[in-house]
């Protein structure tokens, strides 16, 4: 329809509905509206009939017969595509207001907003990732030590730089200062040592977090240095600082030179503090080194002068006359000389002194006047026949109770009195039982260890001494072997000399010095025989007169040589001595065709230092360069490697050069 005209709207609806029959006519009325539909659909609201509800023949009401109103004008109905204005109402009415469109677009600000939120999130993310990526795998920046800065290095680096750098410091010594004498402890003295590994623990290292990326960037990470002390070594560099300034008590003694009593008066004396020392001197390498005070403990006697006063004047009525032994009608004479030999007064523990002696070997130059040798006892032993091992017996006998004739001499020389002691006979057992050492199979040598020494020395006697004290004894299968429970302390007593002797490092002069090269004799003789060692302790310095790496130190009680007889048949010790050699020779069964020390190279040279001294008994040392060497003992039976010991790392200190100048 190209040339329609416009549509003629539809004429009232209710203009063509017949009218009803009945005599009343009117509208209908139009009440309720389905949801949605609007009121004006019917037209204007000023043009919509409003009127109260009336029945048809309420007054006002339209008459019977009545047409209804004139319908409004016809409206064009509009057509799609043509702009007609505003459209028409639906039924003829007033154009209704016009509605606000559906989405009215956000203003330009609130826009450009999420845009610059998320350019800011980007910049953030790239401020954190790439300073990280560029210090991860790395120290963190700014990371120092002790003001050595390892920030940006690799573990490796950091590592290499704090050892070298950090040397220094560590080399700092600490002067200890033990009752106004000063003695320096060097920091190799107190084993200590950086522990670079722990040290650079502590420094942030791999991805770092946002909170790391920025102390790198804009600060700084400060960190101690973890230093390691070896305890024990310090504590036998303590040990020999203790050595050289202990004075300890002295009690009162009386002793005879020959026939002449001699008096020692009690005395006070000094002991320095171990424990404290050893706590003081570590804090202060923590520290940095520096000077530290030592603690000095009074030690007091326990005897008194007048005590000493009364022994004296026992001990001179002690050997004014002899003694006489009776025993059935027999006589024997102990004389004056063999009673001073044999007698000391010393403390009693509660103050005062009481006499002390020696029957047992007062007895072994007076018994065979009282008992036949045939009747007395003998112990069961091994003797060395023509190259074998020969089991002698032992055998009870009859003897002189000596435990009876000290008590009841040393009666008489406390009070005075008779000078006549009845002596009595009984059985006395063998101490070593034929029982005991019979079925051992003792048969062969299984190891011989020689060192020398120089003649004519203090402690050439106290190794010859120690070599006579440990000739014969035998050490049962199963059964360990201590060096210190067999012997005991060494005293001036039991035939030992003054000597010096390496304890923690220092030189000194003890009792019983030197019989650390007897240690290291028998250490090697009970090596190569192939039993098991239990307990040594390597020398703090090495000396070419014994092995590198089997070298043993031996100080009463701390510090022992023990080995166990691991075998099934026993070990017979046999030593002998001369004025430049010990021997130690160990004899049992062979189980074992070879057994070699297998060493590895000396490496990690240390120099040693070079100091004056001026203390009193200060005893020089040429120095000695320190290494580290490895030791590891092999055996070998039918042709073949049967075992191998663990390896052993012996660490040697370098042997500082003291000269000894005149205070």
């Amino acid at each position: 329809m190209r040339n329609a005209g416009p549509i003629e709207s539809p004429t009232d609806p209710f203009a063509s509905v017949p009218l009803p029959t009945s005599s009343v006519s009117k509208k209908p009325r139009i009440e309720g509206l389905p949801p949605g539909v609007s009121r004006d659909i019917f037209g204007p609201p000023e043009r919509q009939e409003s009127r109260p509800a009336q029945a048809p023949s309420a007054a006002g009401g339209p008459s019977n017969g009545a047409l209804p109103p004139a319908p409004p004008p016809a409206q064009p109905w509009p057509m799609a595509g043509k702009d007609s204005g505003s459209p028409a109402p639906a039924f003829g009415g007033q154009s209704p207001r016009e509605s606000p469109p559906a989405f009215e677009p956000e203003p330009r600000r609130r826009r450009l907003l999420p845009g610059l939120l998320t350019l800011l999130l980007v910049i953030g993310v790239l401020s954190y990732v790439v300073p990280a990526v560029l210090m991860s795998g790395s120290v963190l920046r700014g990371t120092r030590v002790s003001g050595v800065d390892i920030g940006g290095l690799t573990v490796t680096q950091a590592a290499d730089k704090l050892r070298t750098e950090l040397a220094t410091q560590l080399s700092k010594p600490v002067i200890a200062d033990i009752g106004g004498k000063k003695d320096t402890i060097q920091p190799d003295e107190a084993g200590l040592e950086l522990d670079v590994v722990g040290t650079i623990g502590q420094a942030p290292s791999g991805f770092p977090s946002p909170q790391e990326v920025w102390r790198g960037l804009t600060g700084t990470t400060d960190l101690e240095p973890k230093i390691n002390i070896d305890t024990s070594q310090l504590t036998r560099t303590v040990e020999g600082l203790a050595e050289s300034v202990d004075k300890r008590a002295q009690e009162g003694r009386v002793a005879f030179s020959g026939l002449t009593p001699r008096a020692r008066q009690p005395e006070d004396g000094v002991l320095l503090d171990r424990d404290d020392a050893v706590k003081r001197i570590g804090d202060a390498f923590l520290r940095g080194g520096g000077a530290v005070v030592l603690t000095l403990r009074p030690s007091k006697p326990v005897t008194t002068p007048g005590a000493v006063r009364a022994a004296l004047t026992k001990a001179k009525r002690a050997v004014a006359a002899p003694i006489t032994l009776t025993l059935d009608g027999k006589q024997a004479q102990v004389p004056p000389a063999a009673i001073a030999a044999n007698l000391s007064f010393a403390s009693d523990g509660s103050g005062g002194l009481a006499p002390q002696f020696d029957a047992k070997a007062v007895l072994a130059d007076v018994e065979s006047d009282l008992v036949s040798a045939a009747q007395q006892p003998r112990d069961a032993t091994y003797e060395i026949v023509n190259g074998k091992a020969v089991l002698v017996p032992a055998r009870t006998g009859r003897g002189v109770n000596d435990k009876l004739l000290a008590r009841d001499a040393e009666k008489v020389f406390a009070e005075g009195g008779e000078r006549t002691i009845p002596v009595r006979l009984g059985t006395v057992a063998p101490e070593v039982a034929t029982s005991e050492i019979r079925g051992l199979g003792i048969k062969e040598t299984l190891a011989t260890f020689t060192t020398n020494f120089a003649c004519c020395q203090p402690r050439a006697k106290n190794i010859q001494r120690m070599a006579e004290e440990l000739d014969g004894h035998i050490v049962k299968p199963g059964e360990t072997f201590s060096i210190n429970d067999v012997v005991g302390e060494r005293t001036v007593e039991d035939g030992y000399a003054e000597a010096a002797e390496t304890v923690g490092g220092r030189l000194v002069n003890i009792v019983g010095g030197g019989v650390s090269q007897f240690a290291t004799t028998m250490y090697n003789a009970a090596y190569f025989s192939g039993l098991e060692d239990v307990e040594h302790k390597p020398m703090d310095y090495y000396t070419d007169q014994f092995p590198a790496g089997r070298d043993v130190a031996l100080l009463y009680p701390e510090t022992d040589l023990k080995w166990r007889n691991d075998s099934d048949n026993g070990v017979l010790i046999k030593t002998a001595s001369t004025q430049t050699s010990v021997t130690v020779a160990l004899w049992g069964v062979k189980r074992y065709d070879k057994i070699e020390a297998v060493e590895s190279e000396r490496r990690d040279f240390t120099q040693f230092r070079r100091e004056t001294s001026n203390a009193p008994g200060c005893l020089p040392t040429t120095g000695a360069q320190g290494f580290t060497i490895d030791v590891m003992r092999v055996f070998h039976k039918d042709g073949r490697v049967v075992k191998k010991d663990d390896k052993l790392t012996t660490k040697y200190r370098p042997q500082p050069q003291t000269t000894c100048t005149a205070s």
